[in-house]
């Protein structure tokens, strides 16, 4: 059992599968709220402290449960933002840090007519991205306001996205505490020196109710991801053949999970979220494409914000293109959005392109943290606003669901065993993104499927602070409790090394050069994902919208299974989904119908289509 109590706000840490910045290793983050846990299964394990009936009347916002800014009393003449104070663990203060440091931050604004882009979003029936912009963006009289004030602090490279949602600004650490009435100080942590505001950061009281969050007050918090890797041999290559233990190129997940005769995806648009100098990761996909004899697809880049040099997410790239592509067949287009760092704000402007763009109807984001520090810093309201846009306009985002079990990952790299604290991973909790838990995939000797058994350390889990939009809720045990926090994950794909893909790398972070290297982790389960999508909206003329919609009308309408399979890698097949029976990751345990360990299961692609 865990619990941690404290008047003083107890600290939790970030997560991911790849720790991108060297100074975001371990970033310990204000914690709001009390988990404990009691049991395994469907109806039991980490339920939050707090009701959500209860989070709600704290004045809930587009997802989020927004407890403590409203808690909290702003001085005179200042306004509350959801952006808190910075807690590091272990960390010595070096106070307060130097004046003339330079500092951008990302400015979040509120939607307008938020109730009126949720009930279209419900209507079924995507909306244009200009419908959305006249319903919802900030007006021009308020971005006008929040620009003049920035302006009149000092700031510099005032900037606006198309949606007027974010404003960036320049200047120095001084300028920025003034600005928005905070303080920050340098800290020595982990080896490295970092700065963090240590107080909220607030508004003038003109600008409450219009700006909710400022990003970009801290250098120590990163996204991160990493795919696992090995290159071990597997039961099935020495010659055992049922069930098949072995690793997969394309074709074998395409036999595995039953494209069939389903066209490949060259009516819909795929893009990847990615960082840094993504190069070699394009080079290495063309080379993993010849390898497997898959169709070379079409690919733009989208530089986000400035160019970065860094190269250590290649491995994460070249995955997320090579099977998100492999499961689609092909695409229209291939967009590899990139941005500066994995940073809360430039992973907001980095959705937010995406979402403005409205090109692609499938997005990827092989990346997560834990939960606990982008609702602190703000970045979980900021982000959900752009992605409740983006699932509006009939856009579906997959995400990781995190290598760390039914926890935030605490203890460093535990290379896929679970612990940690009973939380779960962020962007996959928002309730506008796919999450994707990960199993272990056994198929027949001719590579067609067997079975699968959860993953032990696939994500998964209830969000301290997230609800459950109405189409989970329909389907999540602890509904039927009276609560709706968000659960994890939605949908699972295969994620475990002794069953994971090949990869052609020119350079591996972890393996050096792969010839190939075998891969794992969720960050393989959320690309098959949300590929396996890309098939399916091609099938139905992009006519198919937010895809979580579509995943719980099927699993509802269908609540007796039409197939049944026993032994190692039960499952039953409800609707187009294999709904997994066996398996654990830690805190719960795979169950008949939907679960916390492997949601409502994998994709049988060609009886999801027909079940549509």
């Amino acid at each position: 059992m865990f619990g941690y109590l404290s008047p003083n706000f107890p600290r939790y840490a970030i997560i991911g599968e790849r720790n991108i910045m060297q100074k975001s290793t371990w970033i310990l983050a204000v914690g709001l709220l009390t988990a404990s846990c009691s049991g395994h299964g469907a109806n039991s394990g980490v339920v939050p402290l707090l009701s959500s009936q209860a989070a709600r009347a704290s004045g809930g916002g587009i997802g989020t449960t927004r407890m403590s800014p409203t808690a909290m009393t702003a001085p005179s003449g200042w306004s509350t933002t959801n952006t808190q104070a910075l807690s590091l663990s272990g960390a010595s203060d070096l106070g307060t840090l130097s004046a003339s440091t330079q500092l951008t931050v990302v400015v979040g604004l509120q939607l307008r007519n938020v109730s009126q882009l949720q009930s279209a979003l419900k209507s079924g029936t995507p909306l244009s991205r200009a419908d959305i912009s006249a319903m919802s963006d900030p007006s021009p009289q308020q971005v006008q306001q929040v620009e003049s004030y920035l302006q009149s602090a000092g700031l510099t490279n005032v900037s606006v996205t198309p949606d007027s949602l974010l404003v960036s600004a320049s200047g120095t650490a001084a300028q920025m505490q003034k600005a928005f009435n905070t303080t920050l100080h340098s800290f020595s942590w982990n080896g490295a020196t970092v700065y963090g505001n240590v107080s909220p950061a607030y508004v003038p009281t003109s600008l409450g109710g219009i700006v909710v969050a400022v990003l970009g007050l801290n250098d120590v918090s990163a996204f991160s991801d990493k795919p696992k890797m090995a290159t071990q041999a597997t039961a099935c290559e020495q010659g055992v053949t049922v069930p098949c233990v072995r690793f997969y190129d394309p074709a074998t997940f395409q036999s595995a999970y039953d494209v069939g005769s389903l066209p490949p995806a060259t009516n819909t648009s795929l893009a990847i979220m990615a960082e840094g100098n993504v190069s070699q990761a394009v080079a290495d996909f063309r080379t993993n494409e010849t390898q497997f004899h898959q169709p070379q697809v079409p690919l733009t880049v989208r530089q986000v914000g400035l160019a970065s040099p860094d190269t250590t997410g290649n491995d994460e790239w070249t995955l997320d293109m090579t099977y998100s592509t492999a499961m689609a067949g092909n695409v229209k287009m291939l967009y590899v959005y990139d941005t500066t760092s994995l940073t809360d704000s430039d992973i907001a402007l980095e959705f937010d392109k995406w979402m403005t763009d409205d090109l692609a109807q499938v997005g990827n984001a092989s990346f997560g943290e834990c939960e606990v520090f982008p609702y602190v810093d703000g970045a979980m309201l900021l982000d959900d606003e752009i992605l409740v846009q983006a699932a509006a306009q009939g856009q579906t985002l997959f995400a990781s669901s995190g290598d760390w079990g039914g926890y935030c990952n605490v203890e460093g790299d535990t290379n896929g065993v679970p612990g940690g604290v009973p939380m779960v991973a962020y962007p996959s909790a928002s309730p506008y993104v796919t999450s994707v838990g990960g199993t272990d995939l056994l198929t027949n000797a001719d590579g067609s499927y067997q079975g699968e058994v959860a993953w032990e350390a696939g994500g998964g889990g209830l969000s301290q602070f997230e609800y459950a939009p109405y189409w989970e809720a329909q389907a999540q045990p602890v509904a039927a409790q009276g609560e709706s926090f968000r659960g994890l994950p939605d949908v699972a794909m295969d994620a475990a090394i002794e069953t994971g893909a090949e990869l052609y790398s020119s350079g591996s972070a972890v393996n050096g050069s792969c010839t190939p290297c075998i891969t794992g982790g969720t960050s393989l389960a959320s690309p098959l994902a949300a590929g396996s999508y890309a098939r399916l909206q091609s099938a139905k003329n992009n006519a198919l919208g937010f895809g979580p919609i579509r995943f719980y009308t099927i699993y509802q309408n269908n609540p007796n299974a039409s197939e049944n399979s026993t032994g190692l890698g039960a499952w039953e097949l409800v609707g187009g989904f294999h709904d997994i029976l066996t398996g654990t990751n830690g805190l719960y345990t795979a169950l008949p119908r939907y679960d916390m360990t492997t949601g409502l299961g994998s994709f049988d692609v060609s009886k999801t289509a027909a079940a549509i």
